[in-house]
């Protein structure tokens, strides 16, 4: 296992940031994605990231997952028959964490390859309840593999509602293929509710954000960032956006704002549809 090198290493930070506030993220199962023999290396490089550059990644990234996971709940409670759509799921546990009719990752190949592998060691010890989830690769940055994923999608769904999701993604391609991915839910059916995770473009000179770009660059992550607005989204989308940010979300979830969001990355969360 690579932690080291490439975009794949976001999976693992997430994971471990999620794993660290478990309580928060509500996910029981973050701990589990990792094994014991890697678990350590992924500890070292979330403290080499924290000692380094930014401290607070289990914060926002266990804030993020659970107005997700609260939504998604919502939208199970209304329509049963859901299907969930996750793009640059990672290590993410929500078709594990709630009952879906059927459920669809994507991710890169590597990336797809790995949650494959171990998601089939947690079915066999028992982890794991049996679902039914597809892993897709793609890479997202392509727009052929966009209209493949999209056909994909609409023969996935079958005309079912659709919870869409692209979670720590969209930040990491060009603004054309930003804006096509955060578009994917609504193409591919009406009934379609919408959750992205982005950076606003009024953060585009965070320092936190410079800093964390610095980081990442030295791993061959993409050098540039998109950032969007919630005009944007909402243009894109069809439909408002509600857009919740690390404040708000400390606010809901904590009580109160524990770190400012000078301090954060500035990653909100919009929610669009039904």
């Amino acid at each position: 296992m690579d932690v080291q090198s490439d975009i794949g290493l976001t999976a693992y930070l997430v994971n471990e940031s999620r794993a660290r506030r478990e309580d928060l993220a509500a996910d029981p199962l973050a701990r589990a994605w990792i094994s014991e023999k890697d678990r350590g290396a992924v500890r070292d490089l979330w403290d080499e990231f924290a000692g380094s550059v930014y401290p607070h990644d289990d914060l926002v990234v266990s804030l993020r997952g659970r107005i997700i996971l609260e939504t998604l709940t919502q939208a199970l409670e209304k329509r049963s028959d859901t299907v969930l759509v996750v793009c640059g799921a990672g290590f993410s546990s929500y078709p594990w964490l709630l009952p879906f009719a059927a459920a669809m990752e994507v991710d890169l190949p590597d990336m797809v390859a790995a949650k494959r592998r171990r998601a089939a060691e947690l079915r066999a010890a028992g982890v794991l309840d049996q679902r039914e989830v597809e892993h897709i690769a793609a890479d997202l940055n392509d727009p052929g593999a966009q209209r493949r994923l999209l056909d994909r999608i609409r023969r996935f769904a079958a005309g079912r509602p659709i919870a869409f999701v692209a979670e720590g993604l969209v930040f990491y391609l060009p603004p054309e293929q930003a804006r096509a991915v955060v578009g994917l839910g609504v193409a591919a059916g009406p009934q379609t509710l919408t959750m992205i995770s982005y950076w606003p473009l009024a953060a585009a000179d965070h320092p936190v954000l410079s800093a964390q770009r610095r980081w990442f660059r030295k791993r061959s992550l993409p050098e540039d960032a998109s950032y969007l607005t919630t005009s944007e989204l909402s243009a894109v989308l069809g439909a408002p956006v509600e857009n919740h940010s690390t404040e708000d979300l400390q606010h809901r979830y904590l009580g109160e704002v524990v770190v400012p969001e000078t301090e954060l990355i500035p990653e909100h969360v919009a929610v669009a549809g039904r």
